[in-house]
């Protein structure tokens, strides 16, 4: 196992950024198999895989739910504990850790029983119909029961790589990604298992991913120990994580309540195969944006860690690299989807009608794609320097503040209802990334401004 230490104060910024951003990325393209893989298998059960494909889509602001709530915790906790590394308070960032453990598995518990008891109502509401929910509740009860160990897996992760070992973290997310994957095919086909099977796979990759974290965090090679004396919660600490975790978990779960309202819109207006088509429309944009959210895990640490010891030059190189190389993915995905769409969807199912339908809709719905990469990193950036307040408005903006409201709107003045629909998040995008940027360029010469510097700055 390599643990080589990455010196965030003083490693010249461009190459120790790629240094932790490339495992992130790696562990996020592979993640983002994690996450449709299952989709892909299903998607081509011989004879129910498009109702079946559809059925495990509804179950998606479920496990987005469940997502989120690890973010809170971790992306709250992991930017804290960095900055207290950055002050050489070490025994405050251990602290900061195990107060999100304990946090994590309280979380856990009330997740579980919530959606065991009102699963298949929600469902229902979620844009369910008689024809997919049997394939919808089987999929949630299972993999429900394994909300524990994604908590695990991936709340904790995020302590690993804020200490800059993202190779570490990167095999969190592999080694799970790798059963996940091999599972699949044998549950889903060889034992006719069909969701149930591809739920019981992810859920038992999940756990094995949160061993190796939890083993990681309690050994001599972690910076940061899960110690006992820390484990219980502290009121202070868990205050501040949850006022900076809240952006990415508005971030997150609002993801389930735009597939909510997403799903309800087009079911009314286009039936199952427009709620078809959004499940594999949804999966083109964690397509996109789990790679940008690894690159800004992998310069999350030198932001923290350096602005927490005032190093205000290193902050803005590490930022100016995270937003060029942000746009240029984004700019380079969003042609690759006007170019060839079908190429992406054939990947989901081969359903001839599902295929054009999900085609068409695939360039009304990621249009404008090419920006996000400016709002991403502007907002994540917002996030690794403490400011809560700031990341918290960006959040609610693009999607509570613009895109609910446009989904819900924009049909009654388009003939085309659905196109109207999938409308909504283009226009939303660009309306978004405008004020972020705007905002970004006002507030973060104020930010390091009020954080004196004691270094100069590098050449990248």
């Amino acid at each position: 196992m390599n643990t080589r230490t990455n010196d965030l104060g003083r490693d010249p910024v461009h190459p120790l950024l790629l240094r932790l951003a490339l495992p992130s990325i790696l562990a996020q393209l592979v993640n983002m198999l994690y996450n449709i893989v299952d989709r892909i298998y299903i998607g081509h059960i011989p004879g129910v895989g498009a109702a079946a494909l559809t059925g495990v889509g509804v179950t998606m602001p479920v496990i987005l739910l469940i997502t989120a709530f690890s973010s809170l915790i971790g992306m709250g906790g992991a930017p804290r504990a960095a900055i207290k590394m950055g002050q050489q308070d070490n025994d405050g960032a251990e602290r900061v850790l195990g107060t999100c453990f304990t946090t994590l598995l309280g979380i856990s518990v009330v997740l579980t029983v919530f959606f065991l008891a009102f699963g298949r109502p929600l469902l229902m509401a979620f844009g369910a119909s008689e024809s997919t929910i049997d394939y919808a509740v089987a999929y949630m009860n299972i993999y429900v029961c394994g909300t524990i160990f994604v908590q695990m897996a991936l709340g904790l992760n995020t302590f690993i790589s804020t200490q800059g070992l993202t190779r570490i973290s990167m095999m969190t997310v592999v080694i799970g990604a790798i059963i996940n994957i091999v599972l699949d095919p044998v549950f889903i086909f060889l034992f006719g298992m069909g969701v149930e099977g591809a739920a019981l796979a992810t859920i038992l990759s999940q756990a094995v991913s949160a061993v190796w974290v939890l083993k990681f965090l309690s050994s001599p090679k972690s910076s940061l120990r899960l110690r006992k004396k820390y484990l219980r919660p502290d009121p202070k600490i868990m205050g501040a994580v949850l006022a900076l975790g809240v952006s990415p978990f508005i971030m997150q779960s609002t993801e389930s309540l735009l597939n909510l309202v997403f799903n309800t819109s087009l079911q009314w207006y286009g039936g199952d195969l427009a709620v078809g088509s959004m499940t594999i429309l949804a999966s083109m944009m964690q397509f996109m944006m789990l790679p940008l959210m690894g690159l800004t895990q992998g310069t999350q640490p030198i932001i923290s860690y350096n602005y927490g010891a005032q190093n205000n030059g290193r902050v803005r190189q590490a930022f100016s690299l995270l937003l060029r190389y942000a746009i240029g993915y984004t700019v380079f995905f969003w042609v690759l989807i006007l170019a060839v769409p079908q190429l992406f969807v054939s990947m989901f199912t081969s359903d001839p009608q599902l295929v054009e339908y999900a085609s068409w809709a695939m360039r009304i719905y990621l249009g404008a794609s090419c920006i996000m990469g400016a709002q991403i990193a502007c907002q994540q950036t917002f996030i690794a320097v403490g400011q809560a307040k700031s990341s918290l408005f960006l959040a609610l903006l693009r999607k509570v503040i613009l895109l609910i409201p446009l989904i819900l709107i924009l049909p009654f003045f388009f003939e085309n209802k659905v196109m109207a629909v999938f409308l909504a998040e283009p226009v939303a995008d660009l309306m978004a990334t405008t004020v972020t940027v705007i905002m970004f360029t006002i507030q973060f010469r104020k930010i390091l401004a009020k954080n004196e510097p004691h270094s100069k700055e590098e050449p990248v």
